[in-house]
C-alpha cells in the first residue's frame, strides 16, 4: 500500500472510531436519566458505585450500545463483502432474503410460544435470537440452492432469488402476525422493523462468536474480492478458485448477518450505505473498505439508536425506521447514479 494511501486509510479509520466514541459518550450520558462523565467513570471503574447508576448503565444503556456497535460493524462488513461477491453496488444483506428468513422464524416463535419459553436458563433467554439465526441460515440455504446454476453460483440470480424469497417470507410473517393477540402483534411489528431495545448481555454473548469467527475471514479474503471485480473469467485466469472463494465469502457473510438480525431484527440499509461511504473515503480495495465500512456501520446504528430512544421520549422509535429515513433517499440517489 503506498504511503499516502496508508496515511489516508488510518486517518479515516481513526476519525470514524473517534466519532463512534463520541456517539457512545452521548448515548451513555443522555436519556431520561442523565448522567455526568464522572458518574459514568465511577460506575465503570467501580469507585463508590451507586445502585441506580449501575442499573442504568449495566442493565439498560451499555448492552444496547454494545449490541448496536456489533450489529452495525457486522452489517457494514458483510454488506461490503456481498457487494463484492455480487459485483452489484446496490446489493444489501436484506436483499438476499436473510433478514426476511430470520424475521419469519422470529414471528413463528412468537406465534407458537408467545415470545418466550418457560424457565430461566440460557435456552429460555436465547430462544428468540436462536430462532432468528436458524431462520436466517435456512433462508440463505434455500436461496443458495436456487441460485446454483450450471455448476456455479450466479451472482445476479442470487439477488433475484433473494428478492423473491424475501417477499414470500415477508408475506408469511405478515400472515402469522395478523393471527396473534394484540400484545404479541405489537411486539412482532416492532421487532420486524428493527430494534435493539431488548438487547442484553446473553444476546451479545450469543452474537459475538460469529463476528469473531467470520469477520477476519472476510478481511483475509479481501484480495479475492478485489480480483472478483475484474470478472470471474479473469479472476480464474489469475489463479483464483472462484466458486470455492465465493462460497466461503458468502457463507461468512450469511453467518454474520444471521447473527446480527437474530438480535436486532430487520435493520436495513446499513449494509448498503456503509460500504459506499467507505469506498468514497478510502478507495475500492476491500482490505481498507471493509474495516472502514464496519466502523461506519457502528456509528450509524449507535447514533440511530440514540435518536430512536430520545427524540420522541418517552415513546421510542424502532432503530430500523430511523436508518430508513436516511437510507431510502440514499438508495434513490445511488439508483439514479447507477447505469443500468
Amino acid at each position: 500500500m503506498p504511503k499516502s494511501l496508508a496515511v489516508r486509510y488510518w486517518t479515516v479509520l481513526l476519525v470514524c472510531f473517534g466519532m463512534v466514541l463520541a456517539a457512545i459518550y452521548v448515548s451513555l450520558t443522555n436519556g431520561v436519566f442523565d448522567l455526568t462523565v464522572t458518574d459514568v467513570l465511577k460506575t465503570l471503574l467501580r469507585i463508590d458505585p451507586v445502585p441506580e447508576h449501575d442499573l442504568v448503565i449495566f442493565d439498560f444503556r451499555l448492552p444496547r450500545i454494545v449490541a448496536a456497535a456489533l450489529v452495525g460493524f457486522g452489517l457494514g462488513a458483510a454488506g461490503a463483502a456481498i457487494q463484492g461477491i455480487s459485483r452489484n453496488d446496490l446489493a444489501d444483506p436484506g436483499i438476499l432474503g436473510i433478514n426476511a428468513g430470520a424475521g419469519a422464524a422470529i414471528v413463528v416463535f412468537m406465534f407458537f410460544f408467545e415470545g418466550r419459553l418457560t424457565g430461566s436458563g440460557w435456552l429460555a433467554i436465547l430462544a428468540m435470537p436462536l430462532f432468528g439465526w436458524i431462520g436466517g441460515l435456512g433462508a440463505a440455504a434455500l436461496i443458495y440452492f436456487f441460485s446454483w446454476r450450471n455448476g456455479r453460483l450466479d451472482p445476479q440470480r442470487l439477488i433475484l432469488v433473494g428478492i423473491a424469497a424475501g417477499s414470500g417470507l415477508g408475506d408469511l410473517s405478515l400472515y402469522l402476525s395478523l393471527k396473534m393477540n394484540p400484545q404479541d402483534f405489537e411486539m412482532a411489528t416492532v421487532w420486524l422493523t428493527g430494534t435493539i431495545w431488548n438487547a442484553n448481555w446473553p444476546y451479545i454473548a450469543a452474537m459475538l462468536p460469529w463476528l469473531v469467527l467470520f469477520v477476519p475471514i472476510i478481511i483475509r479474503k479481501s484480495p479475492v474480492l478485489d480480483l472478483l471485480q475484474l470478472g470471474e473469467d479473469r479472476a480464474k485466469g489469475l489463479g483464483v478458485a472462484t466458486e470455492r472463494e465465493k462460497n466461503i465469502l458468502l457463507f461468512s457473510s450469511i453467518g454474520i448477518v444471521s447473527a446480527c438480525v437474530s438480535v436486532s431484527g430487520n435493520i436495513g440499509f446499513v449494509g448498503l450505505i456503509a460500504p459506499h461511504i467507505a469506498k468514497r473515503l478510502v478507495g475500492i480495495h476491500h482490505d481498507r473498505a471493509i474495516p472502514v465500512s464496519g466502523t461506519i456501520g457502528m456509528l450509524l446504528v449507535i447514533a440511530a439508536d440514540f435518536i430512536a430512544k430520545t427524540v420522541f421520549s418517552p415513546a421510542e422509535l424502532p432503530v430500523g425506521v430511523v436508518i430508513s429515513i436516511i437510507g431510502i433517499p440514499y438508495f434513490v440517489y445511488l439508483l439514479s447514479k447507477t447505469r443500468v
